[in-house]
């Protein structure tokens, strides 16, 4: 029987609504969850709103409702959000639910019979004008260790050192913006610092359930030799309990405190998956002593070597989910994670989002702007690795992806090839076994869902996108060869033009099969136009049966409008945009600024695609011979293969710039530009310059242009 598999992310604050930030996290969750159940793997992937805190009590105040009804109304918003980007649950709970109440109270009690929690009376920072005792989120102030201004009262954001609010300089209620005052109350603490727990923490931090760069980071906390200077990380006990009013779960045998949201909140995953299996008629609500034993088919101790427990989760909890969740999840008598996927955060055209700089998107805007939902899907995929990476969405190259990966390349293939079926084949592939046919024509397709699945897998999504997109290049390439706009005129070459025909459809079928974790809408689709079932891996090396009937072709995937891209960005921002450009346009050059650039004919000797780049063709081109008889002949790196193939540059004439500075690449050293036309977002492709041959003679290398 295969191990179960149990999948979570982390939870959304249930105050606010869904943006794309937070979809980086979702969006890769759902890719590999996806991959893993193409391979009939027994997993459930389950999340839930984060329902309780100090913020929700607030908000609900502001709108006038209660608490219920603010986290009840954001949850419907929530799934809407998810549902319309493909996030498929397999259950989506709350953290205000009883199987959250019964699992937070019954870790709560375990956690006391090991010792490991203690009362003591502490002095809070109290917000006398709004009479209520301030969460470490609602303070702020200059961090102790780096000083540097507004951080949070529980860490700081620009150097991640831990610390109590009280240790802020200069704190200030976030509230009322008044100055706090200290306030003595009784609280409660899992002693995180014990040897016990740090003694745990060094050993599972270090046993391979962290990427490196995360148990470097964790492992500041957990320092043995106190000389380091990372001692300043120290970890300390958790303050686990707040006073009323909070809005919350009240701790057992206790009048006016509650559970700190943070203690409550991972603990939704158990109390999701206690959901799911309730949902599946499974057990009954009220059974906890069997709620107990069915969520230990994942979580408890003896079922680490029969299940698997995965967290993708953002870099900026990790201090939460890599050492209060293991050390509570073990004194407690449960089983700790086999891993966290730990991901960077999302920047969008290389800036923070804030709503200031009209770059703070909402899920629910990205719809309403009328984008495929599938194309942001396919673009994070593009980006993400297994890394703790920040990942960016730069509009214009998201614009260009979508535009030459999935609309000039996949659905290429497709519409390119059944056009001549249906024309001249009644939609029928060719009658006969076309595998050796198929393999000696595109060799890239040998195995090549095999090593997707395998980049899934990993996490290496990029690597996987790169993989599928060659294959692409490989299709179309392979139809430029063969010519079947001249083959359908020839009645002696139309078995060789079904041939090929055949052959791109089976090509154009194995790449959506390996597209499917990452856009299963276009898949589906594509499979109806296919006239198939449903794709697994195991798939993986059927070519369509001879003969088989493909549908007539309708438009799977349509270009993106640099309109609609646009709408994306405030109004504010737009303008701020457009108001550069003009200031661009004011700053005229004069003739001898011209004179300056020395524009000469080239040609193209060789040209070789970048592999590891998605925009590079490096050029080597003549530009004609040099004052001491000898040729000139450059590098240059240029940006335009999604526009471009290698083989269609050489023997190529251009306009070279000659006597640009040479820039330093990644991927070398570039030693002149090429001149090209676009429009200003790219939509409608480059175009590279070529000196068209003159009244007398052809353009000459090395030729000035005046």
């Amino acid at each position: 029987m295969s191990k179960q598999i149990l999948v979570t992310t982390a939870l959304p604050y249930a105050n606010g609504p869904i943006h794309l930030g937070h979809l980086v996290e979702y969006i890769q969750a759902d890719i590999w969850v996806r991959a893993q159940k193409m391979d009939n793997k027994n997993i459930t992937f389950v999340c839930a709103d984060d329902a309780h805190g100090t913020a929700i009590m607030l908000k609900a105040e502001d709108e006038g409702i209660s608490p219920e009804s603010l986290i009840e109304k954001v949850k419907i918003e929530h799934l809407a959000d998810f549902k319309d980007f493909g996030i498929e649950f397999d259950n989506y709970h709350s953290t205000h639910s009883s199987e959250n109440q019964f699992f937070s109270g019954y870790i709560f009690q375990q956690l006391q019979k090991a010792g490991l929690i203690e009362s003591r009376e502490i002095e809070q920072y109290f917000d006398s004008e709004k009479n209520i005792f301030l969460p470490d989120r609602f303070i702020k102030g200059k961090c102790p260790k780096c000083k540097s201004p507004d951080q949070y009262g529980d860490s700081c954001e620009v150097c991640s050192a831990a610390y109590s609010p009280t240790q802020l300089i200069n704190p200030y209620s976030t509230i009322s913006k008044s100055k706090p005052i200290l306030k003595k109350s009784e609280h409660y603490f899992f002693l995180l610092s014990s040897e016990k727990c740090k003694s745990f923490l060094r050993q599972w931090t270090r046993a391979g359930h962290l990427q490196p760069e995360a148990a470097n980071k964790v492992n500041e906390w957990l320092a043995e030799n106190k000389n380091q200077s990372a001692v300043e990380h120290e970890l300390t006990d958790w303050d686990i309990s707040r006073d009323a009013p909070y809005f919350g779960f009240q701790i057992p045998n206790t009048k006016d405190k509650y559970f700190y949201v943070w203690l409550d909140a991972p603990i939704g995953y158990i109390a999701s998956y206690a959901n799911f299996l309730i949902n599946q008629n499974q057990i009954k609500l009220n059974e906890s002593q069997q709620l107990i034993q069915v969520v230990a088919k994942i979580f408890s101790e003896k079922a680490e070597a029969s299940s698997e427990l995965y967290h993708f989760i953002g870099k900026d909890i990790l201090y939460f989910h890599a050492l209060f969740w293991p050390a509570m999840l073990k004194f407690a008598g449960f089983r700790t994670p086999s891993a966290l996927f730990v991901h960077g955060f999302l920047t969008i055209n290389g800036q923070k989002m804030s709503k200031s700089r009209g770059t703070f998107i909402t899920a629910r805007e990205y719809l309403n702007c009328g984008i495929n939902h599938e194309y942001l899907r396919y673009y994070f995929a593009s980006r993400l690795n297994p890394n703790i990476e920040d990942l960016d969405l730069n509009l214009e190259e998201f614009l260009l992806k979508i535009n030459s990966d999935l609309v000039g390349k996949t659905v290429n293939i497709a519409s390119r090839a059944v056009s001549f079926i249906h024309k001249k084949f009644k939609g029928k592939i060719i009658d006969k076994d076309i595998a050796k046919e198929f393999y000696s024509s595109l060799p890239v397709f040998k195995d090549l869902s095999l090593r997707v699945r395998e980049c899934y897998l990993n996490r290496e999504y990029s690597k996987a996108i790169r993989i599928i997109m060659q294959a692409a290049d490989s299709a179309n390439q392979y139809f430029d060869q063969n010519r079947p706009w001249e083959l359908v005129k020839n009645s002696e070459q139309q078995e060789k033009l079904h041939l090929i025909c055949s052959i791109l459809i089976n090509a154009f079928k194995f790449i959506i099969l390996c597209l499917k974790p990452v856009m299963p809408i276009f898949v589906d689709n594509s499979q109806r136009f296919l006239n198939i079932n449903y794709l697994k891996w195991e798939d993986e090396a059927k070519l369509l049966p001879p003969n088989h009937y493909i549908n007539p072709y309708t438009h799977l995937l349509t270009r993106i409008d640099k309109k609609v891209i646009d709408n994306l960005i405030s109004p504010e921002n737009q303008l701020k945009i457009k108001k550069d450009k003009n200031d661009l346009a004011e700053n005229l050059i004069s003739i001898e600024d011209l004179l300056k650039i020395d524009l000469r004919v080239a040609v193209v000797e060789n040209a070789t695609e970048i592999e590891d780049s998605e925009k590079i063709i490096k050029l080597v081109v003549n530009l004609g011979s040099k004052a001491d008889g000898k040729i000139d002949r450059r590098e240059i790196l240029a940006g335009i293969k999604p526009y471009y193939r290698a083989e269609q540059l050489i023997n190529k004439k251009i306009i070279v710039v000659a006597n640009l500075a040479p820039r330093k690449m990644r991927y070398g050293v570039s030693q002149g530009m090429i001149l090209a036309a676009s429009n200003d977002d790219n939509a409608n492709g480059i175009f590279i310059i070529e000196p068209e041959g003159g009244a007398l003679s052809p353009a000459e290398i090395g030729m000035k242009v005046k």
